[in-house]
């Protein structure tokens, strides 16, 4: 009998203690749905949490070891087509990104030509650059465009950062630029914040100088030089650079003033060849301004002073009335007393 006890004894305890456990497990979700999360059952399970997180990313860690182990041998159990494959496929990708990086950067300098266009309202002929000058004493570049795109000798040619030289001559299906650099530029400008008028002239080392200057002249470091129009050769209004430098030599009457040019001969691409300027003054418009500022101010000036003289001048009248009104009076009196006697 006491053999059968401990029988049954062990097959009850099973589901007794399944029982136990549910209903433990039961009163736990009850209280941790009722209490806050200043409670006992979540002081317990955070305590438990952070105790069981390193013991986590222990097996993270070997999980990842593992792969990165299991790719390195089927890497190297990898047969030779495979290794083959893979790396024309590696190949392709490269040219398709540098691929993708020369349409970037296309689209950004394309995108440059479009906003100095819409700046300018210009008429103009897109050319990209298929030639340059091999010598080192000119600064000449090929353009893909000619004649039969109604491009001929004298017309301004523009990159995205401004005026960059002028066509010389031109073939039906190319054009030849000699570039603001080259020794034998030279162009009619106005230092836009005085409007003092010069030449810009290239030069062998590839720089700008502003020269034939008025004596009288004010041109300082951060000046924007813009064509005037003088001549015919350019538009009016078209930024050729900025100026970077001036420097007062010994034993020479006018300074040295050096402008930095819109762009490089080699930054650049694509360019526009300009036929007519809908907005020539566009680089202008702020010094136009200052100037009817000014005149406006010098009109209420002369106003003002017209006034003055006029008060003054009505002033005098009034006093020589009453002073010619008091001799007057005078005179009666004199008269009057004249009869008496």
């Amino acid at each position: 009998m006491a053999l059968k006890f401990h029988d049954n004894a062990a097959i009850l305890r099973g589901p007794l203690v399944a029982v136990i456990l549910l209903v433990v497990s039961l009163a736990l979700v009850t209280a941790y749905a009722r209490e806050g999360e200043g409670g006992p059952v979540h002081a317990v399970q955070n305590a438990f949490s952070a105790v069981a997180a390193p013991v986590g990313m222990a097996g993270s860690s070997v999980s990842s070891a593992s792969d990165s182990v299991g790719t390195a041998i089927e890497d190297l159990t990898a047969d030779a087509s495979t290794l083959s494959g893979l790396r024309e496929q590696n190949g392709q990708l490269r040219g398709l990104v540098g691929q993708l990086e020369e349409y970037r950067q296309e689209a950004q300098r394309l995108q440059g030509l479009l906003d100095i266009k819409d700046q300018y309202a210009l008429t103009s002929v897109a050319a990209r650059v298929v030639g340059r000058s091999s010598d080192s004493w000119n600064d000449v570049v090929t353009l893909d465009k000619g004649t039969a795109d109604g491009i001929s000798a004298g017309l301004p040619v523009m990159s995205g950062t401004g005026l960059v030289g002028q066509v010389i001559s031109a073939t039906p299906h190319t054009c030849d630029v000699r570039l603001l650099t080259d020794q034998q530029s030279g162009i009619a400008v106005l230092v836009q914040s005085s409007r003092a008028e010069g030449i810009v002239r290239g030069s062998l080392e590839g720089l700008l100088y502003l020269e034939d200057l008025e004596s009288t002249a004010e041109v300082k470091a951060g000046d924007v030089i813009v064509t005037s129009g003088l001549g015919g050769s350019f538009f009016r209004g078209l930024v050729v650079g900025e100026v970077v430098s001036v420097e007062q030599q010994a034993g020479d009457t006018s300074p040295v003033i050096v402008v930095s040019p819109n762009a490089d001969a080699d930054s650049f691409e694509e360019v526009l060849v300009v036929t007519a300027v809908g907005n020539a003054s566009a680089a202008d418009e702020g010094a136009s301004s200052g100037a009817s500022a000014n005149d406006s101010a010098s009109s209420s000036n002369s106003s003002s002073s017209s006034g003055t003289s006029s008060s003054s001048s009505d002033s005098s009248s009034s006093s020589s009335s009453s002073s010619s009104s008091s001799s007057s009076s005078d005179d009666a009196s004199s008269d009057d007393e004249g009869g008496d006697e």
